[in-house]
Order: C-alpha cells, then sequence, then structure tokens
C-alpha cells in the first residue's frame, strides 16, 4: 500500500456538560484527525488524543500537528510498499511522539482494512461482539450534583463508575457516592494529583471497597506507587505511567500496580496496545480501556481494543450522547445490559459524517508529497 496523500483537521464539539479533572476543565473536544489516501483509492481516519495544552502528556495538539507535518508523514513518502505493522520501523527515528504516531498509525491501519474487508476488531483478535462499558464523572460543583450525575448513569446501565479526584475532593465525595450506591462498581482517578505523602488518604479510601484507585502519584514515581500498594489494600491502577509494554514490565516487576489502563494513544498506536494487553495477560493482571473523550473515529478503535480477551474490567467506552449531542460519526449507543456493540464494518467499521465534519472542523491542512 502505498500512501499518496495526508490530511490533518482539527475538529471542536461542544461537551454535554463541562469535563474537569485535576489538570483543569474542557468544554469542548478539540480534536486532530488524520485522513489518509492511498494510491488505491482506499481512505483511512485517524484520531489522535492529544489535547490542545501538555496537561495530561507532553504532547499537545500544535506539536502533534509538528511532529507530523515535517517528520512522521514525510517518513511515508519513501515507502511503496507499506504496513501498519512496519510503522514501528518506518517511524521509529523519531523519538517519542506517541500520540501523533497513534494517529497515523490508525489511518494507515483504517484504510489497510478497509482494502483487505476485514474489521479492526478482527484483525487485533477481538473475541466480543460487545464490550462492558463504564463512565468516567468530572468533578462538578458540590457533592449533591455529582450524587445526582452518578445516578442518572447508574439508571442508563452503566457497568461501573469512576470519579476523578483532587487533593480536598476525594474521601467525601467518593464516600457520598458509595452511601448512595453501595452495590455500584465504583473507582476514583486522580490523574497524578497525589504524592506518598498523603497515602493516609488513600488509605482511607479503603473503607470504600472500591474497585481501584487510578493514577495516584506521578508519572514518573513507579517507585512510590509501589511503597503505596503495599500500604493499601486497594488495587492501584496505572494510566500515565504506563507508555509501552517495557513500562508494564518494570511496573509490575517492582509491585508499582495491580490493574493496568490502556490507551492506544498514549502508548504510541493499537499494535502497542495490544502488547500492552498481552505482557499484562501474561502475568494475570487486568486491564481495561481509559478514553479521551473522544469522537467517534477513536471511540470505534477503543472499542475494537476492548474486545480482546485480557480486558476483563468495564472500560471509559461510554455512549456517545455521555459527551456529545451529536458525534461525528453515527454515535455509539449504550445497550440496555450496559454493553456496546463492537463495530464489524471494514477497518474502523464507522467515518465521519460529511454534515457534521464540516460543521465541526476548525482548520484542514493537506500534506502531499514532494512531487506532488
Amino acid at each position: 500500500m502505498r500512501v499518496v496523500g495526508v490530511e490533518l483537521r482539527l475538529v471542536a464539539i461542544p461537551l454535554v456538560r463541562p469535563f474537569r479533572t485535576s489538570f483543569g476543565e474542557e468544554r469542548d473536544k478539540r480534536a486532530l484527525l488524520v485522513r489518509v489516501e492511498t494510491a488505491d483509492g482506499a481512505v483511512g481516519w485517524g484520531e489522535c488524543v492529544a489535547s490542545p495544552d501538555p496537561r495530561y502528556s507532553e504532547e499537545f495538539i500544535d506539536e502533534a500537528c509538528l511532529a507530523l507535518r515535517h517528520h512522521l508523514v514525510p517518513s511515508l513518502w519513501r515507502h511503496d510498499d507499506l504496513r501498519a505493522e512496519d510503522l514501528g520501523r518506518v517511524l521509529g527515528w523519531v523519538r517519542g511522539h506517541r500520540m501523533a504516531k497513534a494517529a497515523l498509525e490508525m489511518a494507515v491501519l483504517d484504510a489497510q482494512l478497509r482494502q483487505e474487508g476485514r474489521s479492526l476488531g478482527a484483525y487485533l483478535g477481538a473475541e466480543r461482539d460487545r464490550v462492558p462499558c463504564g463512565v468516567s464523572v468530572g468533578i462538578p460543583d458540590s457533592v449533591d450534583a455529582l450524587v445526582e450525575q452518578v445516578g442518572e448513569y447508574v439508571e442508563r446501565g452503566y457497568q461501573r463508575v469512576k470519579l476523578k479526584i483532587e487533593p480536598g475532593w476525594d474521601v467525601e465525595p467518593a464516600g457520598a457516592v458509595r452511601r448512595a450506591f453501595p452495590k455500584v462498581p465504583l473507582s476514583v482517578d486522580a490523574n497524578a494529583a497525589y504524592r506518598l505523602a498523603d497515602a493516609s488518604m488513600f488509605e482511607a479510601l479503603d473503607d470504600l471497597e472500591l474497585v481501584m484507585i487510578e493514577q495516584p502519584l506521578g508519572h514518573e514515581d513507579l517507585l512510590d506507587h509501589a511503597a503505596l500498594q503495599r500500604r493499601i489494600a486497594t488495587p492501584i491502577c496505572l494510566d500515565e505511567s504506563i507508555r509501552s509494554a517495557d513500562d508494564v514490565r518494570t511496573a509490575l516487576a517492582l509491585g508499582s500496580c495491580r490493574i493496568v489502563n490502556i490507551k492506544a494513544g498514549r502508548v504510541g498506536g493499537l499494535l502497542e496496545a495490544r502488547r500492552v494487553h498481552d505482557v499484562a495477560r501474561e502475568h494475570e493482571v487486568p486491564v481495561w480501556c481509559g478514553g479521551m473523550l473522544e469522537t467517534g473515529i477513536g471511540r470505534a478503535a477503543n472499542v475494537a481494543l476492548a474486545a480482546l480477551p485480557g480486558f476483563t474490567l468495564p472500560g471509559d467506552t461510554s455512549a456517545s450522547d455521555r459527551y456529545f449531542e451529536q458525534d461525528l460519526t453515527e454515535p455509539f449507543v449504550l445497550e440496555s445490559d450496559g454493553t456496546m456493540k463492537v463495530p464489524t464494518g471494514p477497518g474502523l467499521g464507522v467515518e465521519p459524517l460529511a454534515d457534521r465534519l464540516e460543521a465541526a472542523t476548525q482548520w484542514v491542512e493537506r500534506v502531499d508529497p514532494p512531487s506532488a
């Protein structure tokens, strides 16, 4: 397969409600989309999970654009017979920039699988036709508002609820939710907002019988995570700390976590995400699919990934209406049993709807081969 053109497109979609974490607040979803065109006429779409600002990660949208425009996309022009499996080698000379690489890999995979008539789920090794869904709840204005929001999601059928926490907003709101919903699988996510000196707060969370505490400490603090895990009964789940399969091996060897959140964009792509899944499965460590408020393009990839056998916990694979009045694609819908169908069409199994894409577009830029 020969890539003959790439389009970069920034879109913005209002969120149905503000989403606040320890990093800050988002009122709309801004996403960089990547569209590849091949010499055979195939088209593939990818979504970059980088945010406008370098808060969750050192990567951000403007930086991803630069990396794609000047380094990653030009690396494709020298290859007339390119497959997604080759991208690790072809792009390997560029250090880091995992989110940009993941978006380009997704687009190439989508085009490749559309040519072959295969779905992404089948390609990755999915063993289910639907996946259990959880929901991530941001930090609202009050505890009462939090309990009300959680009640809405529980009524809709979500199988796991995750609460964002930060210093000063942790034990009390989580306790209020647990009292209101004593049987709902509940977890909290700190997004690296605490330090080991805060261990007593996490010990207090043990009483709430949480499924997990996600990324309590800094993303480089594997030793401190191991020390904290020895002090608390609740399993620690790592998110920002895991950027590769090698990171999983290190974290498990140190005892830094008992659960792993897999985000394909964070680890550099769907193929590396599958390798992370395989390592965790070898160690009998459960994994689940995290989310970054993706549009339907990125959500399709997440749902396909979450259908692999090692994903034994409900992920942040929420329905489109959890985030948007109108998604870029046909909406992903939560079924009555709290699951979501895995797309079965070729490639991602979805594509953006022209009118919605046009309405959401902020700018478009083409990157073509030098001879074009």
